[in-house]
């Protein structure tokens, strides 16, 4: 599986002329750099689009936006706005069996009699629900010691029908243990979670390397 890590620089004037004003200003311009190569269908099945975004912030100069996809961006919007750097992720650099991890989530849980989705408040509810989902869903444990709960936001913004889309986000670093390798591989290359499309999910992952004199 080929991966490309990439860094998506924004200055002032980009930021501008993009409209980049909220949280779907930066979905449009992420997914202008990607041509769309599925077809209707699979977008109705909720198909993986391919690469998954997180938004590093910035000032009023600049913004920075990190981007992990299975094809090679476009180097500018437009051919004008913004520039890509972007590198491939070697093959070994997913087989290590401990990692320092920064992911911001969506944590959700659905009503088991509405059905309706239900977002998870409060730091502690937060950490136990990662935990839960990281050994059922995504094939690493955590340390319930070192996970820390960062950053609690919730996004209000219309989407490209100009429906109101409220998005609970949530950012958790600590240190895993994969588990299962081939589930973790899947949950790095895919994401984790919902709210893909909006800048969640994407592991941003640092091998720890085992010291032979500890």
């Amino acid at each position: 599986m080929k991966l490309i890590a990439s860094v998506f620089h924004l200055d002032r004037k980009a930021v501008q002329a993009l409209k980049i004003n909220d949280a779907y200003g930066l979905h449009k311009a992420v997914y202008s750099l990607f041509p769309d190569i599925r077809s209707a269908e699979e977008k109705q099945d909720n198909t993986p689009s391919g690469f998954l975004y997180a938004d590093q912030g910035g000032d009023y100069k600049s913004h920075k936006i990190l981007l992990l996809s299975n094809r090679q961006p476009m180097a500018q919007i437009e051919g004008q706005y913004g520039e890509v750097q972007s590198k491939p992720i070697s093959a070994d650099f997913l087989q290590h069996g401990i990692y320092r991890f920064k992911v911001v989530v969506n944590p959700t849980r659905r009503d088991n009699a509405s059905r309706k989705l239900i977002p998870v408040k409060g730091r502690e509810a937060i950490a136990q629900w990662f935990i839960e989902r990281a050994q059922q869903s995504w094939g690493f444990k955590v340390m319930p010691s070192q996970l820390q709960v960062d950053r609690i936001d919730v996004l209000q913004f219309k989407d490209k029908a100009q429906r109101s889309i409220t998005l609970a986000q949530a950012q958790v670093q600590g240190v895993l243990q994969v588990d299962d390798h081939q589930q973790f591989i899947q949950s790095f290359s895919q994401g984790i979670g919902r709210g893909r499309a909006f800048g969640c999910g994407l592991l941003q992952i640092v091998p720890v390397v085992e010291n032979p004199f500890a």
